[in-house]
């Protein structure tokens, strides 16, 4: 398993390796892996002879408020679980945006120190938001309609970082597939618009949601959850299951479901970010679920913002009718 730090290594190994007749496939991680991550693995070693995992805890998906100077990281950790998984390359990449010149990054493996903003700081500067990415990266890219509901509503620049960094790695690794879960329904979908959009020749995979066993839904950020807030996180998950038996009942009301759902979460301590039930393709509100729609859940648990979904399709009797 070769660890790959430079962004030219790791574009002539994929080359080297499409040029012997073999197809490249990409699992992109921001680290911290879980069993949800190594069933990707598992998955796009089905649709390719050699898999490559990136491991970039991405800063451009942060804005100030937000977590990335307290995400998980571990990058041992990570190597030994990928190891029994048959990984050709792991991109552990020093930083994405150029700042080499100005910062000694610790996100993704070397030394260096973070401010109370979450920004990343050198021995001689703290950054301040208007230059967290240097005077060198100012190109951006922007999934118009797909990035605005859901989780765009309170995290604006979430889905520009994602958008960006990805098209970075399609760039860099040049992979012929690329996997990715679905517990980040709206994050799927931006990255499958801009892939076709974008005419990115790289097929997008979309995986199941991995659960833990008690049915939570896998994330890196569970670690944070104390054993009381994990036990009452599980109300998401929970009444999204209940959600899905009202729809096989013929419950058709996209208000009556997400109440549910919202009395559910509130009465077991969560804040609610979002409930909301959407078309699949377009995100935009349903009132009744007549086409395939998603219930995608966002919550708050002791301080650890949660993502759930589930897909649903309409009753048989409407299908039938």
């Amino acid at each position: 398993m070769k660890v790959i730090k430079e962004k030219q290594e790791m574009r002539s190994w994929s080359r080297a390796m499409r040029k012997a007749g073999n197809r490249v496939a990409l699992v992109p991680t921001m680290g911290f892996l879980h069993s949800g991550h190594l069933a990707l693995v598992e998955e796009a070693k089905k649709h390719a002879q050699h898999v490559v995992v990136s491991i970039y805890v991405n800063p451009g998906q942060f804005a100030p408020n937000e977590d990335f100077g307290s995400y998980p990281r571990d990058i041992d950790g990570d190597l030994q679980k990928l190891q029994p998984f048959g990984v050709d390359a792991i991109f552990n990449p020093f930083d994405l945006y150029e700042r080499h010149s100005r910062l000694n990054t610790s996100a993704n493996g070397i030394a260096g120190s973070h401010d109370t903003k979450g920004f990343l700081q050198s021995d001689d500067s703290t950054l301040c938001e208007d230059d967290t990415y240097g005077q060198e990266h100012e190109t951006w890219i922007q999934v118009e309609k797909l990035s605005k509901p859901l989780c765009g509503q309170n995290r604006p620049i979430f889905f520009r970082g994602v958008a960006t960094v990805v098209a970075k790695l399609f760039n860099i690794v040049e992979p012929d597939v690329a996997i990715f879960g679905k517990k980040d329904f709206q994050q799927w979908r931006v990255i499958c618009r801009m892939v076709r959009d974008l005419d990115f020749a790289v097929d997008i995979v979309g995986c199941p949601i991995a659960r833990d066993f008690d049915g939570i839904a896998m994330s890196s950020r569970n670690v944070h959850l104390s054993p009381t807030d994990r036990c009452q996180a599980l109300s998401i998950s929970r009444s999204l299951r209940e959600a899905a038996e009202s729809v096989t009942e013929c419950e058709v009301s996209a208000q009556l479901l997400v109440e549910h759902v919202r009395k559910a979460i509130t009465a077991a301590g969560g804040k609610i970010d979002y409930a909301s039930i959407v078309d699949q393709e377009t995100l935009k509100d349903v009132r009744e679920i007549r086409a395939p729609v998603v219930f995608a859940v966002a919550a708050w648990f002791g301080g650890v913002r949660l993502l759930d979904n589930i897909e649903l399709q309409p009753p048989q009797s409407l299908l039938e009718s």
